[in-house]
């Protein structure tokens, strides 16, 4: 008797222990009990989300800013690195915790808003997001090509990339766009850079012609640039796969209430243009989701 009540207790601690250094995504209700929120952002990806001079910048800051405000509730910001994929993002930082920190967020912004997607299914039939619930979407992105002009004349196709060097950000989709598409026609004359930034300090230089990413780092970074030869193209990206996605946020699935809250507020900011306004002041181009067109803000 006296050590079977040994091992109940050794249970009990051990329970114990574990509660308290896991935090569990929170109900609508208990994020306003408690006057705060935890709101997942992706570290070190200006124009989004990035510290400068210890400032916390970028549109997600500023958007989970007035989310917060609108709930009247105080701002926690959940600085998270990104994984190998989306689905493991979801799964550290909303609800499951990684092996070292068990915490989660209450919400995680810059997530894919995509029924496909979101209904995508394991090797055996089962939800790959099953423990999430993704909506709200606040953006639509694409893919940017800027071209220096003393270079290239104008950007018609990507067919003139069989002549001209072109910079790419390291595993990403325009990198093994480039590497492949059209027979790989374009291979030797992909260069590639760990980051978008240091792509466009290489045209500058004259090492590259042009540089393909995502739209929004492109025009971010776009007004960085010293001289005003360099130029956005507006050719489409044929075999690429998807021209333009909607970026959207999400909760654990069971806290449907918070993203109703959620959506009323992002909604409001699309329809009253302050998402515009957030996107500009990062000078980045925003184009509103076809779910909000009736409204729509495109600059």
């Amino acid at each position: 008797m006296k050590n079977s009540k040994l091992y109940f207790l050794l249970c009990y601690l051990s329970c114990c222990a574990i509660f308290h250094t896991t935090t569990f995504a929170r109900s609508y209700d208990d994020i306003i009990d408690s006057q705060s929120i935890a709101i997942a952002i992706y570290d070190n990806f200006a124009p989004f989300s990035y510290q400068e001079k210890g400032q916390n910048k970028g549109i997600d800051v500023d958007v989970a800013k007035h989310i917060a405000k609108q709930l009247g509730v105080e701002l926690k910001l959940r600085w998270m690195s990104a994984g190998e994929n989306v689905e493991g993002d979801l799964r550290n930082n909303l609800w499951k915790g990684d092996l070292i920190n068990r915490t989660v967020a209450d919400l995680m912004l810059r997530t894919p808003y995509d029924k496909n997607y979101s209904m995508l299914r394991d090797d055996v039939g089962l939800l790959v997001h099953e423990q999430v619930h993704m909506f709200a979407p606040y953006h639509t992105e694409s893919w940017q090509i800027i071209f220096n002009r003393k270079k290239i004349d104008a950007v018609p196709t990507m067919a003139i990339f069989q002549y001209h060097d072109i910079g790419v950000e390291v595993d990403s989709i325009p990198q093994f766009y480039l590497l492949s598409a059209f027979n790989g026609r374009m291979r030797n004359r992909a260069k590639h850079f760990s980051s978008i930034p240091l792509a466009l300090v290489a045209m500058q230089t004259g090492k590259v012609d042009a540089v393909m990413g995502l739209r929004s780092q492109i025009t971010h970074h776009q007004q960085q640039l010293s001289n005003t030869d360099f130029q956005l193209a507006t050719n489409a990206f044929p075999m690429i796969g998807r021209q333009q996605w909607d970026i959207g946020m999400a909760v654990k699935k069971d806290y449907r209430q918070l993203s109703y809250a959620v959506a009323d507020i992002v909604e409001a900011m699309i329809q009253q243009g302050i998402m515009q306004q957030i996107f500009a002041k990062y000078h980045v181009h925003y184009q509103t989701p076809s779910l909000y067109h009736p409204y729509s803000h495109t600059k």
